[in-house]
């Protein structure tokens, strides 16, 4: 834990916040479109699957 040898000056305590609400919004900007992209990205890994399930089918047979 840090000791501040001073007490911080209200523009310092201004931008510490700013900065902090900040990283939040980015951070929850990230999850809002990690949680929008799921279905899209599952619909994709589905048709890759099921490419290779194919091509092994007619590959190596059932």
């Amino acid at each position: 834990m840090v000791v501040w040898a001073w007490p911080p000056t209200a523009r310092q305590m201004a931008v510490s916040g700013g900065v902090f609400v900040f990283g939040a919004s980015l951070f929850g900007i990230g999850a809002y479109f990690s949680y929008a992209n799921v279905a899209p990205q599952q619909e994709l890994q589905k048709a890759r699957k099921e490419i290779l399930r194919d091509y092994l089918k007619k590959r190596f047979g059932d």
